[in-house]
């Protein structure tokens, strides 16, 4: 036997004990099988109370609970409730409220592109969605009534063979943090990894050809749409929407991800690479140490950020958009005011989170009370790693050269009577140093001044109130809440 042939049998034995790890048992099967169609039976009893043309409507199990792509221990059901499309978009959410009411009473209503009804059933998470019975996914008047299609084609090609290999895969993504399609993860959604193994005919040859020869743009189209062209790392055009690209908000850096610990389990195939890591949140002490160690100088802004229009917490779909806008606009704000930003990251509290960190405080320099974040608020924190907290008093501005008549000139009078040292001569150019407009970053970030930098509608309305500012090893203050950012911030993994 070859050293290859040694490899390709682990990596198969691998694969295989992974396989049955992630395969759920009968008893497991047979208690989602009764839930869900206890779940339907209600929705169809609710269905038959509406009035006609409402009353017509039928009801789906949708997901990968219907598509037998789930995880052990997931506990999620998906029921679209299609209705016809001679409905009105209000009057398609108000019978899909009711209907969603009727079988969920202790439920609670959400919002996508309109609202739907979200509760539990018998310990199960059950999501309960309407849609309008559409021709084809061409034909949709609302992004969620493509979902039934999704679930009609992956019925067609999926067996139970890769159905399995699915869920191999899906447990591998999660292992390496790249599965989610959340806004907060831009990872790989569950469609997408049915797609990607459907169309490389496995687990086993979608993870050799991550890690071997994918070179991105990759683009895929399982059913040769072969007409739009997509502009991201990934392409895999929606065999039941050929405008759709179903990658479109999986991150460059989760693609490159899958690739590194692809390759790394074909080099050494090991169960233990398909396992979450189990990593301690860093404590206050911890988190100084690594200020001191590292010699830079973070400033971290923590702020509430009110509820949207409902007046509901926003949701993380909503919120990180705005924080990344967010901490892209201060980023580049700072680094054109002279501060060399190393890193930056933005992370915040879940939507239930009460911890009193940075809350009602005011701008201030690190310092904590106990008021805790309001229940309709999230909390937030935009830090950023700077190479220096201050800068000199006076900052270089080079003008035109001499040599070009009009913009020299006007340069040489803008700042001729000034109290900037110059204009002065370094080469064939004017040169000016002139008084730097901002020298203290934390200064900066607490004044509010932030003029026309681009800032999430949420975050910026929030930062016209009260806010926190912290610096150096005040970051410390954060690790109660915030532990397990700051580690994965700190200790940077693939």
């Amino acid at each position: 036997m070859t050293e290859s042939d040694g490899d390709e049998d682990s990596l198969a034995a691998t694969l295989a004990t992974v396989r049955e790890r992630t395969t759920p048992d009968a008893a497991e099967r047979d208690r989602l099988a009764a839930v869900a169609d206890e779940l339907r039976s209600r929705a169809r009893e609710a269905i038959a109370a509406l009035p006609a043309p409402a009353s017509d409507a039928d009801v789906l199990q949708v997901g990968s609970t219907a598509r037998g792509t789930w995880l052990p221990g997931d506990r999620d059901v998906d029921l679209f409730v299609r209705f016809p499309t001679t409905l009105d978009r209000e009057e398609l959410e108000r019978y899909g409220l009711e209907v969603g009411h009727a079988v969920l009473p202790e439920g609670r209503e959400e919002f996508a592109e309109h609202p739907y009804v979200k509760g539990t059933y018998d310990g199960f998470d059950v999501d309960l969605v309407p849609c309008f019975d559409v021709a084809d996914a061409t034909a949709i008047r609302s992004a969620v009534d493509r979902t039934p299609f999704h679930t009609a084609y992956l019925d067609e090609h999926l067996d139970e063979s890769l159905a399995a290999d699915v869920r191999v895969v899906k447990q591998f993504l999660t292992a390496t943090g790249a599965y989610g399609s959340d806004l907060r993860t831009r990872g790989f959604s569950g469609y997408l990894t049915e797609l990607l193994v459907l169309e490389h005919g496995g687990a086993r040859p979608l993870l050799a050809a991550a890690a071997e020869s994918w070179q991105p743009p990759v683009r895929f189209d399982p059913a040769d749409h072969g007409t739009t062209t997509f502009d991201d790392p990934l392409v895999v055009v929606d065999p039941t929407d050929p405008e759709r690209n179903v990658a479109a908000v999986c991150a460059a850096e989760n693609v490159a991800r899958l690739q590194h610990h692809a390759r790394a389990l074909l080099a050494d195939p090991d169960p233990e690479r398909f396992e979450v890591p189990e990593r301690s949140p860093l404590d206050a002490d911890a988190v100084r140490e690594h200020v001191r160690r590292r010699g830079t100088e973070p400033v971290a802004l923590a702020v509430d950020v009110p509820a949207g229009g409902d007046g509901e917490p926003l949701v993380d779909d909503q919120l990180y958009p705005q924080l990344r806008r967010s901490l892209d606009g201060l980023a580049g704000t700072l680094e054109d005011h002279g501060f060399a930003v190393l890193r930056s990251r933005t992370f915040a509290a879940p939507a239930d989170d009460e911890s009193g960190v940075g809350a009602g405080g005011g701008v201030s320099d690190g310092e904590t009370n106990d008021r805790p974040a309001s229940a309709t608020s999230r909390r937030a924190v935009l830090l950023f790693e700077l190479a220096h907290a201050e800068l000199p008093a006076v900052e270089r501005h080079e003008g035109p050269p001499v040599h070009v008549p009009g913009h020299a000139a006007g340069f040489y009078e803008k700042y001729a009577e000034t109290d900037a040292y110059g204009p002065f001569l370094d080469g064939d150019r004017y040169v000016v140093e002139r008084e730097r407009a901002v020298r203290d970053a934390a200064a900066f970030l607490r004044s509010g001044a932030f003029g026309e930098v681009a800032l999430g509608a949420g975050v910026e309305r929030a930062l016209g109130g009260e806010y926190t500012v912290y610096t150096g090893e005040d970051l410390a203050a954060l690790a109660d809440a915030f532990g397990d950012e700051l580690r994965r911030y700190f200790d940077p993994q693939v």
